[in-house]
């Protein structure tokens, strides 16, 4: 069942690089109607269960313990961030990282209060597909998977690294691989949860007044990313030099 899963999924892209406009082509996108078809579902996806399950969450579970679960959450992905800030050679970054997890770990109840934020130590993100951008990686042919959106190569790749990272994904250590994945990945997806909303809801006031919505979500999410790579970088004059 599974290698034909595979194969389907590889004959779907296949056809849909063979069927690819020129257009596409130029904006390094082969894999557009494919593309296309798992973004509507996506579309779908969003307005009957994603929206009406957070309207549901953000309705009737009570801020406090909201609050908490998101910090916990967020403080589960610290040990990701942290590895990610070290590779990129942020190393002040990586001590403010350290120093949050170490303490709202401990003191702030396994992160469900947030004490590191009240002494300065702020939150920030960063995953491993930003790591491979700062050295240079390319993002891949654009690829758009259902539920999760757009996900070219190069942050799928970062996505399972970061998963792998997770403290979840080695907790029980006698699981099975794919448990120690799917608890690891639920608690990453959760943790974006919150955050993912507001992106939606913006995500579809942009769309709704443009020719092409794909086309415009695809031009924003490589916006987005290339903004993410560049955080702190020196500015590339016209030629490309830095």
């Amino acid at each position: 069942m599974r290698s034909a899963a595979i194969v389907a999924i590889c004959a779907l892209m296949l056809s849909g690089c063979v069927s690819a406009s020129p257009e596409a082509t130029a904006a390094n996108d082969p894999f557009e109607p494919a593309n296309r078809a798992v973004y509507k579902f996506d579309q779908r996806f969003d307005k009957y269960v994603l929206l009406p399950v957070a309207g549901f969450y953000f309705y009737y579970m009570p801020r406090p313990m909201r609050r908490g679960l998101h910090n916990v959450l967020t403080n589960l992905e610290l040990p990701a961030t942290f590895a990610n800030d070290v590779l990129q050679g942020e190393f002040s970054r990586a001590g403010t990282t350290l120093g949050r997890f170490t303490l709202n770990s401990t003191i702030g109840l396994g992160g469900f209060v947030d004490v590191a934020t009240t002494i300065g130590l702020y939150y920030h993100h960063t995953d491993f597909g930003e790591t491979l951008g700062r050295y240079g990686i390319p993002e891949g042919p654009f690829l758009v998977l259902p539920i999760i959106g757009p996900d070219p190569p190069r942050d799928l790749l970062g996505d399972a690294v970061d998963i792998a990272l997770n403290p979840l994904f080695y907790v029980p250590p006698a699981a099975p691989l794919y448990e120690h994945a799917l608890s690891a990945g639920a608690a990453n997806g959760g943790a974006t949860f919150e955050t993912r909303i507001p992106h939606i809801v913006l995500r579809r006031e942009l769309e709704r007044g443009s020719v092409d919505s794909y086309a415009t979500m695809r031009s924003t999410y490589r916006q987005v990313r290339a903004g993410d790579v560049d955080w702190g970088l020196p500015p590339m004059d016209e030629s490309g030099d830095k």
